[in-house]
């Protein structure tokens, strides 16, 4: 016998070899009929897999961020079952998981797929779903999956195997289609019903340009037809809300290729959403203590080999610029820490200087593949909100907390209120790719869990997501229909202070190393921009619009009254620009809408003979007729009340 615990806290004992899903039958009829998969102490198992030992158990349903998981993970398959049905010879990489379905990367040999076979893939999908075949786990040796994958003369999986080891190799078939893979998988194809394949794109082999290009499928799937229905609502929402053909209508940012690809230019108005971001989160620095740095766009190599960046990401920056100095390099600035770090350097430090708290909007630099190249969320030109902050050890927390009171300023300025705390750490057991001491780990950790919990976050833990030099606090945020981002970022470092040789004097007169909090409320100015929009749907508040208000005279007889009119706001430092088109109003007003302007001003007779404006808000019609000065007041009360959207 073994005992099961349960995440009540219940202990049941049954006969060794029992599956999580008789556990569940043993439970409720109902409840087994929802189980996807389940956890074994913490570790994601098919339902139907043997428990031989004691274990604590977790039944995951659809309702589990890990039940979602496996049922797109087994769609993927089901997804290269009905490829490999339609188009016999493909050969298939890899088909993860997303965090709202999966894709797989295929190599379809003599075989031409499109766009257009995306429906009748769909159909076969539907067809094989109904015959409720079960995934099949089998364990296997290296040698007979070699042999196995050989004799297929499947390239692919023969490279993934060469990185595997024996006794840790698993198979698993459903239907006619078997596929290397370590699962975890649902119990059924029956679960599937709502399938939709969403698009069709190209990816390089392993995401190298040198590779093959092979060919990715994405799709979703639901329990039910109606979850899919509510679903693809949302993404015709998200469609709408897209930040590339937003920032082009709104003429925010554009993009050229002589420019170079992943390298935004900034339109006039979107340099004013941005430069007005950056002003409000410079007098939110400012007023708490930050003091304000600029460094350059290039640095010598050995400053990032002394960092470690050139070593962690010296294949992810563009190439050396070497100059005519016989072995002199310099590279794109890809981190603005490094450069910090020698900004603290130039004076000897006091335990009275501490905190120090460096500001800059710098611009970094990466190469990233092509492939990955999205809008404004993936460039390789971007500007951080970054900050670095110098303190003793024991400061290290009461800092984090107020980076965090800093951050959630932020969110709740631009309604960004559903949001959740990832403390990301190091990987539990390899430790390769990470660098310094076990021991300042351990408190760099300490100090963000204990931060958090005494902030009140709501938070998750998610291991092998630290950056290499510290462990990090990272804000996933829930936009207006539900996606999540991750936006702002703070992470605690003792290892570059010691890569730096950085001391301070302590109060015992000795030199002592401080610790580095590294911090980023927007992240990137380009990314957040793009998740504001989306977010926003283009509809920014008044404080951020670009033109605040437009003005619209019914006619050319009352242009000089909106010229007026439109000087007094500008000396009140409201944004207006005048419609002076001929064209009658109801148009300017539908343009006004159309271009998310957040005010109007209609000016006809009436209000040029009374000296008022009739005004309207975007997207709710008329407001009411104030007076010049009425309608100014109401504005600045507006914009400095920093009043989320309406």
């Amino acid at each position: 016998m073994i005992k099961i615990t349960l995440p009540d806290g219940a202990v049941k004992e049954y006969e060794a070899a029992v599956s999580a899903m008789e556990v569940a039958k043993s439970i409720s009829e109902g409840l087994a009929r929802k189980v996807l998969a389940a956890s074994v102490n913490g570790q994601v198992w098919d339902a139907e897999r043997p428990i031989t030992e004691d274990a604590t158990l977790q039944l995951l349903t659809w309702n589990d961020l890990n039940g979602k998981s496996t049922f797109w993970h087994s769609s993927a398959h089901l997804m290269a079952e009905a490829i490999e049905s339609l188009f016999p010879g493909v050969k298939f990489w890899v088909g993860p998981p997303l965090e709202t379905g999966f894709y797989y990367d295929i190599d379809p040999g003599d075989n031409s797929i499109g766009e257009e076979d995306l429906r009748r893939l769909e159909v076969k999908m539907a067809e094989l779903a109904k015959q409720a075949n079960p995934f099949l786990r089998k364990e296997i040796s290296k040698a007979d999956a070699v042999q196995l994958f050989t004799e297929k003369g499947d390239e692919y999986k023969l490279d993934l195997l060469s990185n595997l080891q024996d006794g840790g190799i698993t198979l698993y078939t459903q239907g006619k289609f078997t596929d290397l893979c370590r699962g975890p998988h649902i119990p059924n194809t029956g679960f599937i019903k709502g399938i939709k394949l969403t698009s069709i794109a190209g990816a390089y082999w392993k995401g190298d340009e040198k590779n093959k290009m092979l060919t990715r499928i994405y799709g979703v799937t639901f329990p039910s037809a109606k979850e899919l229905d509510e679903y693809l609502v949302l993404l015709e929402e998200a469609k709408k809300r897209d930040h590339r053909k937003l920032g082009k209508e709104l003429e925010l940012f554009a993009f050229s290729e002589k420019v170079g690809m992943g390298l935004p230019l900034w339109l006039p108005k979107g340099a004013m959403l941005r430069e007005r971001l950056q002003q409000f989160l410079q007098k939110a620095q400012m007023d708490t203590g930050y003091l304000p740095v600029i460094t350059p766009h290039i640095g010598h190599k050995n400053l990032y080999v002394t960092s470690g960046h050139y070593e962690k990401y010296g294949k992810d920056s563009f190439q050396p610029i070497k100059t005519p100095q016989e072995g002199e390099e310099f590279f794109l600035k890809p981190m603005n820490c490094p450069h910090h770090c020698e900004i603290y350097k130039t004076s000897p430090r006091s335990y009275k200087d501490l905190p120090l708290r460096l500001a800059e909007f710098g611009t970094v630099y990466r190469y990233e593949q092509h492939g990955e190249l999205h809008g404004l969320t993936r460039v390789r030109g971007f500007t951080q909100d970054d900050a670095h902050l110098f303190c003793m050890p024991n400061q290290v927390k009461d800092e984090f907390k107020k980076v965090i009171d800093l951050v959630l300023y932020v969110f709740n300025s631009l309604s960004f209120t559903n949001y959740t705390a990832q403390i990301s750490l190091r990987h539990k057991t390899d430790r390769a790719k990470y660098i310094g001491s076990d021991e300042n780990w351990v408190l760099a950790e300490q100090a963000i869990i204990e931060a958090s919990a005494e902030k009140g976050l709501n938070t998750v833990i998610e291991y092998d997501e630290a950056a290499f030099y510290g462990p990090k606090l990272d804000f996933m945020v829930r936009d207006a229909i539900g996606r999540k981002w991750q936006l702002g970022t703070i992470q605690v470092d003792y290892n570059l202070p010691e890569r730096f040789d950085l001391t301070y004097v302590g109060e015992d007169n000795a030199k002592h190393r401080p610790v580095m909090i590294h911090r980023a409320p927007f992240g990137s100015m380009e990314r957040f921009i793009a998740v504001l929009i989306e977010h926003c749907a283009g509809k920014f508040p008044l404080w951020l619009a670009p033109t605040q208000v437009k003005l619209l005279p019914i006619s050319d007889k009352f242009l000089p009254y909106t010229e007026n009119v439109a000087q007094q706001l500008k000396n009140a430092d409201i944004r207006a620009e005048i419609d002076d088109r001929n064209e009658k109003i109801g148009k300017k007003i539908r343009d006004t809408e159309l271009a998310k302007i957040p005010l109007m001003l209609v000016i006809g007779e009436k209000e040029m003979n009374e000296n008022k404006v009739a005004t309207r808000r975007q997207g709710k019609g008329d407001t009411g007729v104030l007076t010049i000065d009425e309608f100014i007041a109401a504005v600045n009360e507006e914009v400095k009340s920093k009043r989320a959207f309406e």
